[in-house]
């Protein structure tokens, strides 16, 4: 059997939310308690030229936003924590989904001004649909916003999941005094300090005259008076309903005062999962099983500027992947050898001799990675739920410099391996049309074309409503609808048809129109 110590000290989970919410922060400040970092970045100050750890690439740091999934690895106390830190931006969304399929559980940061926001709904609909355990961090209790009991509510309502607080605020904003840990029954006084751990009061329970001292009386009788209430309205907390995803969590603080989350981190540690079962389209996959299996999930182009090298990031989920052993790659059913995997801490890498089930080990990729793809020790298995989504923005792509154009095909084809946005060439013109979920990807991608690969690109419109695979069992009509729209037909990079809809009245008409051909919105079919 495989080494059941090393799964059981295991624990990956993304940390997920809407932009600003401060997730990326909190992923600073929990590396901060696991010594991997020793000053944490400022992700908004620009007097602070140290950036955050996991934002890395140059146009995170000038923006102040995460546009990649970062993974970081290190050791708190027993155990093995692997961070996915995924981008908030809805236009990055659908790394965030791929990043999903990847982890054990997740932590949502929610900000007590605004709730809930738009993009943590559609990702709590991820967790949901593949049931994984969810945390929740109400971050920002520094500053002004709403009552505690009104954000839980809201929790319960937006997210569809009940919710139990294992820790409480005493005020919030400029009255912020501090939180009371009902899972640990401690009291935590704040201190607004970004580098420093606050102090804690020793207390016997909530009634202990200790607290009164530490806050004064009104705050106290008010604090008794809300724990009161929690514990009538909701039912005590369940460790099994948690990691049913039945229940989640939730911890208050202040993730830029470092205030709260050396709480939720011991919590997490203790309460989530080590590595779960994986669904395979061919059987369930055991972490305790003995041979090695894993997916790539991402692939990042140049993460050393240095070296045009790009990295594919596989999931470890069961066995133990070693270094220099032989690995069969399933879709090619070539067998490879690795003699240079990695480990991650952001963009600096060691090259490490065991992987273990739960952790992400980066494997160097001359373009014989896809997103998806299965590694073993032999056995053909494929692992299902990374799909590509349908996108909703395009532009034709152009080469500004005829010099450069081995160096724009180059740059093109390692960011779409990495899942950034989607190429299709179009069979009626020959143009390369680039289509992504959001606006700013094309920024992303004329920026890193730019800055990381030496070529320039201009963007032309092009009016597009939808693209969508097509398919059918029966070659005639195929043939007979490439026929009636073939300007509107394209190839994708596996060389699968297209039809690029210029209107939802269009696209409803083609599918009325072709009863026999299947019209799908991800390319996972």
């Amino acid at each position: 059997m495989a080494n059941t110590n090393e799964i059981s000290r295991r624990r990956t989970f993304a940390i997920i939310s809407h932009p600003d919410a401060g997730k990326t922060t909190l992923t600073e400040k929990l590396l901060l308690f696991g010594g991997a970092i020793h000053v944490a970045g400022a992700v908004k100050s620009n007097k602070i030229k140290k950036t955050a750890t996991s934002d890395w690439m140059e146009i995170e740091k000038q923006r102040g936003i995460s546009v990649a999934t970062s993974v970081m690895g290190f050791n708190y106390g027993d155990y093995k924590i692997n961070i996915l830190d995924t981008p908030g931006h809805q236009d990055f969304a659908e790394d965030t989904y791929r990043t999903l399929t990847a982890v054990d559980s997740v932590i949502i940061v929610v900000d007590v001004a605004k709730g809930v926001e738009t993009q943590t709904r559609k990702l709590m609909e991820v967790c949901r649909m593949r049931n994984t355990p969810v945390i929740i961090f109400v971050n920002k209790l520094d500053r002004e916003g709403r009552d505690p009991f009104d954000i839980l509510d809201e929790l319960e309502k937006e997210l569809q999941i009940s919710v139990r607080p294992l820790s409480w605020p005493i005020n919030i904003g400029a009255k912020f005094k501090g939180v009371y840990n009902i899972y640990e029954h401690t009291l935590n006084l704040f201190k607004p300090d970004k580098q420093h751990v606050t102090d804690r009061v020793e207390i016997d329970d909530i009634n202990d005259p200790a607290i009164d001292a530490a806050v004064g009386d009104d705050d106290a009788a008010q604090l008794r008076t809300d724990i009161e209430l929690i514990d009538g309205v909701y039912p005590k907390f369940n460790e099994q309903d948690y990691l049913d995803a039945q229940v989640a969590p939730v911890f208050f603080g202040s993730a830029l005062n470092t205030f709260g989350v050396k709480e939720l981190l011991d919590c997490f540690v203790r309460i989530a999962p080590s590595p779960r079962p994986v669904q395979a389209i061919e059987r369930v996959v055991n972490p305790e099983e003995d041979k090695f299996t894993g997916f790539v999930f991402k692939i990042h182009a140049n993460m050393d500027p240095n070296h045009r090298s790009c990295l594919a990031f596989v999931k470890v989920c069961s066995g133990v992947f070693r270094r220099g052993e032989n690995y069969k790659h399933v879709r090619s059913g070539k067998v490879y050898r690795f003699s240079a995997p990695t480990a991650f801490m952001a963009q600096k890498k060691e090259i490490i001799d065991e992987v273990y089930p739960g952790d992400i080990v980066g494997l160097p990729d001359n373009g014989i990675f896809k997103i998806g793809d299965t590694i073993t020790e032999g056995e053909d298995l494929h692992f299902k739920g990374l799909p590509s989504f349908s996108p909703e923005m395009f532009k034709y792509i152009e080469n500004s410099d005829p010099m450069k154009t081995k160096q724009l095909n180059k740059g093109i084809e390692q960011l779409m391996d990495e899942g950034v946005a989607q190429l299709f060439t179009n069979q009626f013109n020959g143009r390369k049309i680039i289509g992504t979920v959001g606006q700013l990807q094309f920024e992303v991608i004329q920026y890193r074309l730019l800055h990381e690969y030496g070529a320039q690109c201009r963007w032309e419109p092009i009016h597009l409503y939808k693209a969508c695979w097509i398919e059918s069992d029966d070659n005639e009509a195929l043939e007979s609808f490439k026929k009636r729209k073939h300007q509107f037909m394209a190839l994708d990079r596996e060389e699968r048809d297209v039809f690029l809809a210029d209107s939802s009245y269009v696209l409803q008409m083609a599918q009325q129109d072709f009863p026999k051909i299947r019209f799908h919105f991800t390319s996972e079919f």
